[in-house]
């Protein structure tokens, strides 16, 4: 059964660093907290967003996580400059974010609670576009943008994104999205199935929130239920596509190309890369 005890209590569960995680109502509320970096995914960050999913998986309480970010955008990606100081030891730098991030994204799809993800800005990279991809309901501000962002950058999608986007929006679209980098705005994103509801962004806040709790008064065995059998009914193996993902991403980060890339963002210029 289903501890009561507490279950309208709110709790500081993790009150402050990179993430941070409140419990109120069966909510659990996950924050990106590096409002500075946009939520860029460094170590510190990866370890604890991880700590942090493990915490929810812990208490029966959590029937749903509300999963956001705090400053200017949900989550812009990696944190580029951490990326960058990493020069040819990159590859080896990335094996441990990714792992993180990995093991993060496959607690999300397996909790039993609900994630209501809310978006505002960018959502990109393995990490916002990633995070995205691995929760059950979206909803987005009407100004927020997505971007796979890899390949501009010498890389490949990561989070577990190579296999689930082509599973929630197609082949085609995914392939035009990870290969051009062209930023998704919204609308469009609500119209091929990556998002699940568009919010004025004035009120994104406080209609996720609302979401949330709409959710947790849910029966909690049922909704785990609900979850586990319409993950399965997509044929989404990702657990077992993961280490694929992981391993050609830290090949491809050890390249000349993926140290080009990240520079070129820095220097706001357009990448010349030379296929080394």
């Amino acid at each position: 059964m289903t501890n009561q005890v507490g279950a309208d209590h709110a709790e500081d569960w993790m009150a402050d660093g990179p993430v941070l995680l409140n419990y109120s109502k069966h909510v659990a509320t996950l924050t990106l907290n590096r409002p500075e970096a946009s939520n860029g995914m460094n170590i510190a960050l990866m370890r604890a967003l991880h700590e942090a999913v493990m915490r929810c998986h812990a208490d029966p309480r959590v029937r749903v996580v509300h999963l956001r970010g705090n400053g200017p955008n949900f989550c812009a990606g990696g944190d580029v400059r951490e990326f960058a100081s990493k020069g040819e030891q990159l590859g080896d730098f990335l094996r441990e974010v990714t792992a993180y991030l990995q093991m993060a994204v496959g607690a999300l799809i397996r909790l039993n609670s609900i994630v209501v993800t809310e978006v505002h800005g960018y959502a990109a990279g393995g990490g916002g576009l990633g995070l995205v991809c691995a929760s059950d309901i979206v909803i987005a501000g009407k100004s927020a943008k997505f971007l796979s962002g890899a390949t501009r950058v010498g890389m490949a999608p990561d989070g577990g994104a190579s296999v689930i986007l082509p599973r929630l929006i197609g082949f085609r679209r995914a392939a035009d999205l990870v290969i051009s980098n062209r930023v998704l705005a919204a609308e469009e994103a609500l119209s091929v199935g990556l998002i699940t509801r568009l919010s004025q962004d004035d009120e994104l806040a406080a209609e996720a929130r609302t979401l949330a709790l709409s959710y947790a008064k849910g029966a909690p065995k049922a909704m785990a239920a609900a979850k586990r059998l319409l993950w399965t009914g997509l044929g989404i193996g990702v657990e077992s596509c993961l280490p694929e993902e992981a391993r050609t991403v830290a090949e491809l980060s050890a390249t000349a190309d993926a140290r080009e890339g990240l520079a070129a963002v820095l220097d706001k210029r357009a990448p010349v890369f030379t296929g080394r």
